[in-house]
């Protein structure tokens, strides 16, 4: 059976087309837009208009060429930007509308989880794992092993987030990004309590593929070279630095790092050194799959 997943996330929305191939999934087609959900909402907490209708469009497309290309079921489910919008029911009405299924909006544990079953497959032999999951809204980080998951935390520390509070011009301003994500990760492990180093960290998300291109000096769009690319701490820190000095229009030209990304990049590579000093993290395999994966992973299984 073939079965699509279209996620809602505070940064773009993402489609994924996959039938059941032994324990995994097969991917069949994928597309993204960026739509900035995120940064439509405003200090009450609602969503704009201009913001719920450009996702809405690009839900409705990508659900309607889901089905030309012969999805038999379809689920749709939204993140942190839904999650804080204090106007969701609107969303939920615009999206329903545009692709004929209402979206679930997910609780931050369940978006970890869903996070860690896709990208946790990229990681090396058995043994607990852990996973990062760096989005627009939230970070999600989650530890584990095979389908048992030991402590899942989602934080209020994304990309996106980060960028409407704190302007950085230049390295000099990257420690202030990081303190805060790094005093956000203390208080949720802290309240988390149960949280154990594991043997390995997979990244996902768009953060951990700009880095995995720019370590191999390949186009953003080369995708499939991107999985499974380990990338050390030192090696993040100085594509973070030097991105961090060049402005927008010189990062926008840069083969490795998508356009849409470009203003939004280091504050991503800010909260991942943040999770990576806190913790003691030397190195991170980049995965390329995430939550769009674990939830057809679910769904095929019988699982959901």
């Amino acid at each position: 059976m073939r079965s699509a997943v279209i996620g809602i996330g505070s940064n773009s929305v993402r489609a994924l087309l996959g039938e059941k191939a032994g324990g995994t999934v097969r991917r069949l087609w994928r597309d993204r837009e960026g739509t900035r959900l995120f940064a439509g909402l405003d200090e009450a907490g609602n969503l704009s208009v201009p913001a719920i209708r450009k996702t809405a469009e690009a839900v409705g497309r990508m659900a309607e060429k889901a089905r030309q290309l012969g999805a038999e079921q379809l689920d749709i489910f939204a993140t942190s930007a839904a999650r804080d919008a204090a106007n969701g029911d609107l969303l939920i009405a615009e999206i329903q509308k545009a692709a004929g299924v209402p979206p679930e909006i997910v609780s931050g544990e369940e978006e970890a989880r869903l996070s860690f079953a896709g990208a946790s497959l990229a990681a090396p032999g058995t043994g607990r794992c852990g996973v990062i999951d760096i989005g627009g809204g939230s970070t999600e980080i989650v530890t584990g092993e095979g389908e048992q998951i030991d402590c899942a935390l989602s934080c209020q520390m994304g990309a996106v987030r980060l960028y409407q509070s704190i302007q950085l011009e230049s390295r000099n301003d990257m420690a202030i990004a990081e303190k805060a994500a790094q005093e956000i990760l203390q208080e949720k492990l802290a309240e988390a309590g149960n949280f154990r180093m594991p043997e390995c960290w997979v990244g996902t998300g768009g953060t951990f593929t700009t880095l995995a291109a720019m370590v191999k000096q390949i186009p953003w769009t080369d995708r499939t070279s991107m999985h499974g690319t380990r990338v050390s701490l030192g090696e993040i820190r100085a594509i973070g630095e030097e991105l961090a000095d060049m402005d927008l229009e010189a990062r926008k030209k840069l083969p490795g790092l998508q356009p849409g990304r470009a203003d939004i990049v280091v504050h991503g590579i800010c909260i991942l050194l943040a999770v990576m000093d806190y913790l003691g993290i030397p190195e991170i395999i980049v995965s390329e799959w995430g939550n769009l994966d674990g939830y057809l992973i679910r769904k095929l299984s019988g699982n959901d």
